[in-house]
């Protein structure tokens, strides 16, 4: 775990099992309507940001390319994600959905293309993995990964193809800490990424982090972010609002103890904010 002192935007990157790597700390634009995405998306880039988070589902991967293009960063400073949406999942839907991706963003490649939920029971994951393979063989997705995919689905996509995903990105917060799926992760060298990573805000009131801001000089949010990246996950904060976009980014320069840990550990109570993804089938 080093600092790219190269790009000197303070983002720690973690290594994934493909011998790339990606910033621990990016912006997502869930929710973010495309008219407000490409000033968003510029705001987080001045502000030190270095990855961003999007998907076919969100309806805005134009405005997170015009962005990065209008920017005063290459290409190959921004760590782009993009992800296959559901009713496109199988070989030749996936490889078109794919081309359609690269087409909005008008770029030539993604950093990482994720198969954004695994949908049960259309029974079309692996056929869809298989084509993300295609991409990265034919260099068009540099790493390939999963979104919401449980241990099973995980293991099934492995056994198929041994080819493991780079990322799964999953809905992980204090309330849903995912601690079996994230010792799958680290047993197979998959990095943890975490979506809706303050629980919506949910937990931003809660006693046991607005009792550890005051003690850092922290926001709760801060709080949370750091507590995220200390268990070793990638995170993907949203905002609209530049204050808060830069508040997400600060969060480099301190550390929590292990008690301030331990007391945000004990808020596991395995409530999720999104789909349960062995029933979601968008």
């Amino acid at each position: 775990m080093t600092i790219d002192t190269h790009h000197m935007d303070r983002t720690l990157h973690v290594a994934l099992n493909d011998d790339l790597a990606m910033p621990r700390l990016g912006f997502g634009v869930f929710q973010i309507p495309p008219e407000q995405t490409a000033d968003a998306v510029s705001h987080a880039l001045a502000t030190g940001y270095r990855a961003v988070d999007t998907a076919a589902a969100y309806g805005n991967e134009a405005e997170v390319g015009d962005a990065i293009r209008d920017g005063e960063l290459d290409r190959e400073e921004v760590f782009v994600t993009t992800k296959v949406w559901s009713n496109d999942h199988g070989r030749e839907p996936a490889l078109r959905a794919f081309d359609r991706s690269l087409d909005r963003l008008g770029f030539d490649y993604v950093d990482l293309y994720l198969i954004h939920w695994p949908t049960p029971a259309r029974d079309l994951y692996v056929e869809t993995w298989e084509a993300l393979i295609e991409c990265r063989r034919d260099g068009r997705a540099r790493s390939i990964g999963a979104s919401n995919f449980e241990i099973e689905h995980l293991e099934r996509i492995i056994d198929a193809t041994g080819v493991v995903p780079a990322v799964n990105q999953v809905e992980l917060h204090p309330r849903l800490q995912q601690s079996e799926l994230r010792r799958f992760h680290s047993e197979h060298g998959i990095a943890t990424e975490a979506w809706s990573p303050l629980a919506k805000g949910d937990v931003l009131d809660d006693p046991a982090i607005t009792g550890l801001a005051p003690r850092y000089d922290r926001t709760p949010a801060q709080i949370v972010l750091r507590w995220h990246l200390q268990l070793g996950n990638v995170v993907i904060p949203k905002s609209e609002t530049p204050a808060r976009i830069e508040e997400n980014f600060d969060v480099f320069d301190f550390e929590l103890d292990d008690a301030a840990m331990r007391s945000i550990e004990s808020l596991d109570a395995g409530e999720r904010t999104g789909p349960d993804p062995n029933r979601f089938n968008g």
